[in-house]
């Protein structure tokens, strides 16, 4: 990680904050987990499989990725509705990040998965 030597005043003026603030949070890395497994997803699915995560607060991170580039909301005009969301390029090229994630996890977790 590059030094910065005094030369910020905040976290969020480093490229380790931006990045920190497009996974931060309780959701956006189980929301990103879940659109890597099923490529493309509807929202009641998606709601589903995250189980603890409320209506209101799941629409919420989704239109806050979809507005930071993460994410691809796709609305096919049909009755019912059906929409569906997956990741964009920007959302696809944290999946090193992820896959970091899972191999620390592997190594240090003492458990065999």
């Amino acid at each position: 990680m590059e030094k910065f030597e005094k030369r910020i005043e905040s976290l969020t003026d480093t490229p380790f904050g931006y990045t920190l603030s497009m996974i931060g949070g309780k959701w956006r890395l189980v929301i990103l987990y879940w659109l890597v497994e099923y490529e493309a997803i509807r929202f009641n699915e998606l709601q589903r499989k995250i189980g603890t995560i409320t209506f209101k607060t799941l629409s919420t991170e989704l239109k806050a990725m979809e507005a930071d580039g993460l994410i691809i909301r796709k609305e096919y005009p049909q009755i019912p509705p059906k929409v569906e969301y997956s990741l964009s390029n920007k959302g696809r090229s944290l999946l090193p990040i992820m896959e970091s994630m899972c191999q620390w996890g592997t190594e240090n977790s003492g458990k065999l998965f």
